[in-house]
């Protein structure tokens, strides 16, 4: 089922927002943004969001309420998931301090802050997310956001649930570009946000982009991929199964394996088949999961570990399993992914389901120079200085001579009446 894939084919994926998905985004987003909880409303029932006359916005009351609805099982596990979620989170804002240190002229340093408010999609389509909802309200409360909303289209009780547990203070219940730029500008109850982060089909990534800078934004995410670096030690019906899981999320997404051992590659061929076979044949599980592995997924067989190494670097990928005979020395020259899964245990789905690092994370080689949500992710790090007036005089020459050098005078001036 795994295709050879040439350089060509593994680099030639199209944008994910196109010139069509924009322009109709952007006329959403401005009519939002000029009429409101109107224009809100208006969209959510055209695209079958919500029924005319439903509210747009559920309160903790809503949330609670779902929370009581479902059953024990799946409350404890939604409580498990976010513990777990928080304490990673926890533990990564211990690592940061403020800075307090003494500098020529001075002192300087540099406070930690967060965001005032925070808007995190979950997607709600095909298939809802609530392990989206944890992911990112769970940690901007950790990072210390006042106020977190939750956007999801049709949520479900398990939606609702995992927003009252991550102390939303609100849901829209409405998704797409519409919801995106009610977070961003505000609509009716939904207050303008400083931040939107969380997944999204590409109408949410095209809004996101539109509207970043008026916003932050975490990320513009594509479709989910996965690469797993292999050796011959590998476990082909672990590494099929994790591929699977990966195609399984969107007919566009991207699983594949790369290795040294082309009996590895064949005995996953094989395992793939014996793995789908276990899905119910008219679900949509497997008719995406086909779709996925046919189109966007495939196999590199490499003569070295030096090459397979390389080709991961190359791909950048948002997650990738490392399923070798020793993964921490191979962990240790690996540049570029999303997140890292170390060993045969190791499967991505543990990250997606709330072992701890957030499963919110940069897609379509995007790793080069992004990472993935975290308590990083809604704070500002913001530097002071505090000039000695008796220490000042070699600093303020040298801004001066600075500014004159620029040929900025008022800078100059400026410095000068410090000398």
């Amino acid at each position: 089922m795994l295709r050879p894939l040439s350089q060509s084919s593994l680099f030639a994926r199209t944008s994910v927002i196109d010139t069509e998905t924009l322009s109709t985004v952007a006329s959403i987003i401005a009519d939002v943004r000029n009429r409101g909880e109107s224009a809100l409303r208006d969209h959510a029932v055209r695209l079958g969001d919500r029924l005319a006359g439903e509210p747009l916005v559920l309160s903790r009351i809503d949330m609670n309420a779902a929370l009581d609805r479902i059953d024990r099982p799946t409350r404890e596990l939604l409580e498990r998931t976010a513990a777990r979620i928080t304490s990673f989170a926890q533990a990564q804002l211990a690592c940061l301090t403020c800075l307090d240190m003494q500098v020529e002229g001075g002192r300087a340093g540099h406070t930690i802050a967060p965001m005032d408010r925070a808007g995190c999609y979950a997607p709600g389509g095909r298939f809802p997310l609530p392990s989206s909802v944890l992911m990112t309200a769970c940690t901007a409360r950790v990072a210390g956001v006042r106020e977190v909303w939750v956007a999801s289209p049709r949520p479900t009780d398990a939606t609702l649930a995992a927003a009252a547990i991550a102390n939303a203070d609100g849901v829209l219940a409405v998704g797409g570009a519409q919801a995106i730029a009610a977070l961003a500008y505000g609509a009716g109850d939904v207050p303008a946000s400083d931040i939107i982060v969380g997944p999204g089909n590409r109408w949410v990534t095209a809004a996101k982009k539109l509207v970043f800078g008026d916003v932050a934004i975490d990320m513009l995410a594509g479709p989910s991929e996965v690469v797993v670096l292999a050796d011959e030690t590998a476990d082909s019906q672990r590494v099929a199964a994790d591929l699977l899981a990966q195609a399984e999320h969107d007919p566009d997404a991207r699983a594949v394996l790369i290795t040294t051992s082309q009996a590895l590659i064949n005995a996953v061929n094989q395992a793939l088949e014996r793995e789908i076979s276990f899905l119910p044949a008219d679900s949509a599980s497997a008719a995406t999961a086909r779709a996925a592995l046919a189109n966007h997924s495939g196999s590199i067989l490499c003569t070295s570990l030096d090459e397979a190494i390389a080709w991961c670097d190359r791909m950048a990928p948002e997650h990738l399993e490392v399923v070798t005979r020793d993964p921490r020395a191979v962990a240790t020259r690996l540049n570029h992914y999303g997140a890292l899964f170390l060993g045969s245990e190791s499967a991505e789905v543990l990250g997606d389901y709330g072992m701890g690092p957030n499963h919110v994370l940069p897609t379509g080689s995007t790793a080069r120079f992004s990472a993935g949500l975290s308590v990083f992710t809604f704070l500002r790090v913001r530097t002071w200085l505090e000039a000695d007036r008796a220490t000042i005089a070699p600093l303020a020459r040298d801004a001066q001579a600075l500014a004159m050098t620029e040929g900025l005078l008022a800078h100059a001036r400026a410095a000068r009446l410090r000398i």
